[in-house]
This record gives structure tokens, C-alpha cells and sequence, in this order.
């Protein structure tokens, strides 16, 4: 069971990935992303970490795929046409050099030897996080709540009657 789950998991994660490397339209390699994501959540789910694959889930599909969903609908940029309508060979390039650099760093490294770890809850996490780290995260908050606030303003187009003008110069 666990191999044919590891299998399905695999083929769905790397179709989700070389689908967002390929896909001509970015509205649908940012959804490609989200499934390369969700198969990468469910990898550690496989694996007994519950905690990382829930942060997997909300940072990365929640936040990040999100975010970039949102940057690609309003920007609202048309689709470019480059000149040369051939295949990127300068990104499979950097492809295999990353993928060098990856097996290399696995292949040098030796495992950690554990002797009695504990197992971290969810729930001690959490606590942590709401009693020593509060200001922090309240910080964090904040400061993704102005970032999103800046970039509607950025994209906010100009209406008749509308409070808010566009700046043209800053004088």
C-alpha cells in the first residue's frame, strides 16, 4: 500500500511540477504549482510528519500559490510572443546544474545518528508560538497585510468619481 501511494504521489507531483515548467500560460503553470505543491504535502504525510505537511498545505498552497494566482490576474499582462519561438535550452541548463548541485549535497551528507528524540505535537508548536513568538507573528501579520494593501493601490485603476488618483511624477 505504502509503495503504490508513494508511486501515484510521485507520478502526480512531477506532472504538477513539468507542467508549471512548460505550460505557456502562466494562470495555468501557477495551478500546475499548486499540485506539485499538495504532492509534495502529501510526501510528508507518507513520511509520519504531520506538522510539515500542514505547513505545506497553508504556506505554500494557502500563501504562496495564492499570491501568485493573485500577482498574475492583476497584473493583467498579455501574453508576450518572443522571436524566437524555440525551446529554452539556458533553463534546462540550469535545470541540471541545480540537480547536480542537489545530488551532490545528498550524496556528500551523512545522516544524523538520533538517540531518543522526542516527538514535537502540533499543539506544542502552537503554544510556542502563541506565547513566545506572539509579537513576531503579529509583526509578520502586519506587515503582509500592508504589502498586499500596497500592491492594490499599485494595480488600482483610475475611475471616474473615484477618491483615489493616480500619481503620474513625484514631486
Amino acid at each position: 500500500m505504502n509503495l503504490l501511494a508513494f508511486v501515484i504521489i510521485s507520478i502526480l507531483t512531477l506532472a504538477g511540477a513539468f507542467a508549471a515548467a512548460v505550460l505557456p500560460r502562466l494562470i495555468h503553470a501557477a495551478l500546475s504549482l499548486v499540485l506539485a505543491f499538495l504532492g509534495v504535502a502529501a510526501f510528508y504525510f507518507l513520511l509520519g510528519a504531520e506538522f510539515v505537511g500542514l505547513v505545506q498545505i497553508l504556506v505554500y498552497v494557502g500563501a504562496v500559490a495564492v499570491l501568485l494566482v493573485f500577482t498574475i490576474l492583476l497584473t493583467r499582462r498579455e501574453q508576450e510572443t518572443h522571436g524566437y519561438g524555440g525551446f529554452n535550452w539556458g533553463g534546462v541548463l540550469v535545470g541540471f546544474g541545480v540537480l547536480a548541485a542537489l545530488l551532490w549535497a545528498i550524496f556528500s551528507t551523512s545522516l544524523p545518528s538520533v538517540a531518543g528524540s522526542q516527538t514535537l505535537t502540533v499543539k506544542q508548536v502552537g503554544e510556542v508560538l502563541m506565547a513566545d513568538y506572539v509579537w513576531p507573528l503579529e509583526a509578520v501579520g502586519i506587515l503582509l497585510t500592508a504589502a498586499l494593501i500596497g500592491a492594490l493601490i499599485l494595480v488600482m485603476e483610475e475611475k471616474p468619481g473615484s477618491p483615489f488618483k493616480k500619481r503620474t511624477s513625484l514631486k
